[in-house]
């Protein structure tokens, strides 16, 4: 299946501290002794974001909110070309039970260093992808829609979606396509701050898309020149979704949502996030509520 949509800008909302929205993680009541901690991997760093005060949003607000313990590789480089240590060996993902993907590293190519990464998914390591992620380990014509089994087309088949952009930082509309679902159940539609919304060029057959972004974006300067009337337009594009990855059907779910501070900060983007490790992990509950031993 090939979806061909809008070029569009994500927003997530303003940090909302302390509050229990109606779509939060529910703590069902716990048995007397508690399941082991979900072992929670948390890759991030690379160009264009804070990732040093969000991978401290994203470990707090898991650990807060679950029964888990978030083990964080965090790399120095700020560029494009980040790589990480961890990924040098080909047993870098033994010992936990979820990957939680939060690099932007674009221009990182080396296909037996992208290979490891994708093999532990391959095996059965299931993954989380977080906003730039997205954009990570893309070559070749990266613009144009991939083929299946194509040389640059792996990390697009792990995540279940193919994008290359956003637009420019305006509010997004968060609008739950499917509220039957364990990760989506309870959510209430919001509008985030001003936010990236990613492109949508492909999406693939075993992608189950969960959420919509609608994004207005007022005219330019470029544009207003041309003419003083010129009206907003409006962009679309799939924001969270699930994915089934090589032949183990490995559980994947990622939302292209989190480029600032107050998105990653955001309650409810936290217990999106939660829900997603949750999900892809098998210890969430058909009403979106954490398995017994995994609340708080």
């Amino acid at each position: 299946m090939q979806k061909q949509l809008l070029h569009i800008s994500f927003s997530t909302i303003a940090l909302v501290a302390c509050s229990v929205l109606s779509g939060s993680v529910a703590t069902a009541k716990e048995p007397t002794t508690k399941a082991a901690p979900l072992k929670v991997l948390l890759v991030a760093g690379g160009c264009c974001h804070d990732y040093s005060t969000q991978t401290k949003l994203l470990k707090n607000g898991i650990e807060n909110r679950i029964n888990a313990r978030v083990t964080v590789i965090l790399s120095k480089d700020t560029s494009t070309k980040a790589v990480f240590e961890i990924y040098e060996s080909d047993d870098w993902a033994e010992g936990y039970d979820v990957v939680l993907h939060d690099e932007c590293s674009a221009n990182v190519t080396e296909r037996p260093y992208v290979d490891r990464i994708l093999n532990a998914h391959k095996n059965g390591v299931p993954a989380v992808n977080l906003h730039c992620a997205m954009h990570s380990y893309r070559w070749g014509d990266f613009r144009s829609p991939v083929e299946l089994g194509a040389d640059n087309a792996s990390w697009y088949e792990m995540l279940g979606l193919q994008s290359t952009g956003h637009g420019p930082k305006f509010p997004i509309d968060v609008i739950f396509m499917d509220p039957n679902h364990p990760i989506t159940k309870g959510f209430e539609r919001w509008t985030t701050v001003n936010e990236e919304l990613y492109n949508n060029v492909r999406i693939f057959d075993g992608a189950t898309a969960l959420v919509t972004g609608n994004q207005v974006i007022p005219p330019n300067r470029k544009a207003l020149k041309k003419n003083p009337n010129a009206p907003s337009r409006e962009a679309t594009a799939v924001i969270a979704w699930t994915n089934e990855f090589g032949p183990k059907k490995t559980r994947i779910f990622s939302t292209s949502l989190g480029h600032q501070n107050d998105t990653v900060a955001d309650a409810r983007y936290l217990d999106f996030v939660v829900r997603g490790l949750l999900w892809a992990s098998g210890n969430l509950t058909a009403d979106g509520t954490p398995a017994a031993g995994y609340g708080r």
